[in-house]
């Protein structure tokens, strides 16, 4: 097969496939998906099991619940989303005429989706760009297999490829695509990727959805609850086994608080997944890394820290074979560690103390600016001064995570950790082109300000100038 020739035509399919999309036409790939998913819900269960060995109820909630949750708010307000929204004149120059946003769908796009939720960050952004009638192209990851066959399936089974079509394989495959002239480009992934994707867009003036991440900051102040925290933490960095770009990467700690915190976290993952490694693994509550290089790569970023001072707290034993990590805590880390200068994106979570909340917001800002930033406190003081004194994609307050799961909230990041919103309306109008229209008639007020610009054209002029 040759797969170049297949994207040059598919592409080329899309790009001719001039039809405006009703929204009767909208609703019914929304439900199509739903409906599909509904009968194959065991199918999916089984797919992210040999991929990933996810949990039944972490695939339950992350993954099929979720991709739901986007079909149903897209069903329910898809009608008014479309409708075009008048807006009002900013100056009385333009009294009379009528001015509205005419919301039209971009055209042709690509969806590039990660691994780790390979289903929900596939299906989300295919769902948004359906709802504002795009013409979609989605390439899913080689890294979960089981899941992108089932993607195929999925796409083949309700759409004609001049409507959405799959390409899988490798970055070749990727790379290709990105050599088309997509109207917009919608991709998951690190930072360092986010950079070429962005570059190769560039070249076609293609626009940018890049959801990225990095390094997510989790503070505990003083005021903290401390029970709340460690359970909402334990789940937030064990769910996937902490790859997650939204993930806690690293925990800020009032030192006062630091032994009581690693001793019930410690107590916390115990409780949930076993008290001996040999429990951990045959736990069917937490799943595994994903591929030996991801294993080698977090493998490498523990012993780094381990030689340069780091003390394991909790965890540390590891199995290749099985792809599995037990959830690790490290304490006596020192900023220059490896581990905290990247993304860890698997089960490790350095647990760092601070005196003073400063300190705190003085080694975020050094930091990339992270895709989500968590705190937990009961001082509106202490809040609100994070909230002021950093910047972040996306803020939690006394939760972790939960953000992504509020569809009336705009998600995605800022700078290196991400460009553009998804998730409800904002994905709509991520892939939407919001078009600005004007009517106006005989009767226009603009037209006074036409040369010849003589003395009467001229006061009328230092008239709306300074009063309108």
């Amino acid at each position: 097969m040759d797969i170049t020739k297949d994207i040059k035509t598919i592409f080329n399919k899309q790009l001719n496939n001039t039809e405006n999309i009703s929204l009767k036409r909208r609703i019914k790939y929304l439900n199509d998906i739903k409906n599909w998913i509904n009968g194959n819900k065991t199918r999916i269960i089984d797919a992210h099991y040999s991929d990933l060995r996810k949990p039944v109820s972490e695939i339950e909630i992350a993954e099929i619940w979720y991709v739901l949750s986007e079909i149903k708010i897209a069903k329910k307000n898809l009608k008014n989303w479309m409708k075009p929204k008048k807006v009002g004149a900013s100056t009385l120059a333009l009294i009379t005429a009528k001015s509205w946003i005419h919301y039209e769908p971009k055209g042709v796009t690509l969806i590039i989706a990660p691994w780790n939720f390979p289903f929900n960050l596939t299906l989300g952004p295919m769902i948004s760009a359906l709802a504002a009638g795009n013409k979609v192209i989605v390439k899913p990851s080689e890294m979960t297999p089981n899941v992108s066959q089932l993607i195929a399936q999925l796409v083949n089974d309700i759409f004609e490829q001049e409507e959405v079509a799959v390409f899988q394989g490798d970055y070749n495959i990727a790379t290709e695509l990105l050599t088309y002239p997509f109207n917009h480009i919608f991709f998951t992934g690190s930072p360092h990727i986010g950079k070429k994707v962005m570059r190769s867009a560039s070249k076609n003036l293609s626009s940018v959805t890049l959801e990225l991440g990095g390094k997510t900051p989790t503070i505990i102040d003083e005021t903290a609850n401390l029970n709340m925290a460690v359970k909402k933490i334990a789940w937030g960095k064990c769910i996937n086994l902490g790859q997650s770009c939204i993930a806690p990467d690293y925990i800020l700690i009032h030192k006062d608080l630091k032994e009581k915190f690693i001793d019930m976290l410690s107590k916390k993952i115990n409780d949930n997944y076993g008290y001996s490694f040999n429990e951990k693994s045959a736990s069917l509550h937490i799943a595994r890394i994903v591929n030996s290089k991801h294993w080698e790569r977090l493998d490498k970023l523990l012993t780094s820290a381990l030689k340069s001072g780091a003390k394991i707290v909790c965890g540390g034993e590891k199995n290749k074979n099985d792809l599995f990590i037990e959830p690790t805590i490290l304490d006596n880390i020192s900023f220059d560690m490896d581990v905290m200068k990247e993304e860890i994106f698997g089960p490790i979570l350095p647990v760092i103390p601070y005196d003073n909340l400063d300190k705190c917001i003085e080694l975020i800002n050094s930091k990339a600016k992270p895709l989500a930033l968590y705190m937990f406190s009961e001082s509106k003081n202490n809040i609100d001064r994070i909230i002021s004194k950093t910047s972040s994609g996306g803020m939690v307050i006394n939760e972790v995570k939960s953000h992504f799961l509020n569809l009336k909230l705009p998600f995605g990041g800022i700078n290196t950790s991400g460009l553009g919103r998804s998730h409800g309306h904002s994905g709509f109008l991520e892939f939407s082109n919001e078009r600005s229209i004007l009517k106006n008639g005989i009767l226009s007020m603009v037209g006074l300000i036409f040369p010849p610009y003589n003395d009467f054209t001229k006061r009328i002029i230092w008239f709306f100038t300074r009063f309108f």
